[in-house]
Formats: structure tokens, sequence, C-alpha cells
């Protein structure tokens, strides 16, 4: 009769082991917790991640004045005459880079050829500048940026 009763006890061991089987409430918070600290960490890292990809736009809108401009400056052999007011072009060229979600003006300032961009206000985005001022050396076109694009991370 011993016999038997150790064997009962074995198979009920058996069974209370299988049934035991999970994770406690102390684990499954600690899980909880590791998740919401990377989260904390990620959120922002994307949000300007994704400001960074709606400025591209603004950047991306003065690249084909910048051409423009470049090709202007030397077949005049200067940048005085590279403005809207003086070539039809560069004029027709702002106003199609003035185009898009995350652009709120392009402006070419008359007789420097300055290449003024402004971000809209959506996307992450503040109406940032993004400033590109060209200067001659060479028979050359080079370009210089500022802007509080600079300041914000984006440029």
């Amino acid at each position: 009769m011993k016999n038997i009763t150790m064997k009962n006890l074995n198979a009920m061991n058996k069974m209370t082991n299988k049934a035991q089987k999970g994770f406690t409430l102390i684990e499954l918070m600690i899980v909880v917790a590791i998740i919401g600290i990377l989260a904390a960490v990620a959120l922002p890292a994307y949000q300007t991640y994704t400001a960074r990809a709606a400025f591209s736009e603004v950047t991306s809108a003065a690249g084909g004045l910048k051409t423009a401009i470049e090709v202007c400056g030397q077949v005049n052999n200067g940048l005085a005459t590279c403005d809207t007011t003086d070539n039809d072009n560069i004029s027709a060229l702002q106003t199609g880079a003035a185009v898009g979600a995350n652009v709120a003006s392009v402006v070419v300032t008359d007789d420097t050829a300055v290449i003024t961009v402004t971000a809209g206000t959506n996307s992450g985005l503040n109406g940032e500048t993004y400033i590109l001022t060209p200067a001659m050396n060479n028979g050359a076109v080079t370009w210089t940026f500022t802007g509080t694009c600079q300041a914000a991370g984006y440029c």
C-alpha cells in the first residue's frame, strides 16, 4: 500500500508542476516598465527623424534654383543679373520651387541671388529658414548656407 501512495504522490506532483508554468506578476511588470523606458527614449528620436525628413523637401526646393544661378553666374561672369527680375528661368523656378507640403516660401534676392527657403509649420517644422548665399570665385559659383535650420539640427 505504501508503494501505491508514493506513485499517486509522484503523479500529483507532476500534474501540479505542469499547472504552475507561466510568469509572475512582478516579471510582467518589469517587462512593461522596460518597454515604457524604451518607448520614452525612442519617441523623441523618431519625432526628430520625421522632422528632418520633412525638411529635406525644403533643401530640395533650392536645388533647381542653385543650378540656374550657377549657370547664370558663369554665363554672365557675375551674379548681379541672376535674380527673378532679370532672368525668366530663375523666376519660373522660384515659383515652382515654392510648391510643396513643407515649403512655405522660396525667395531669390535681387542683385545678390541669395536663396531663402522657409519651411512650413507642419510635420514638426516651425518655419525654419534655409539660406544659400552665392559667391563668384574664379568663374565658379560657391555656396555658403545659414539659417535657423542649423540650430534646429535639420541642415
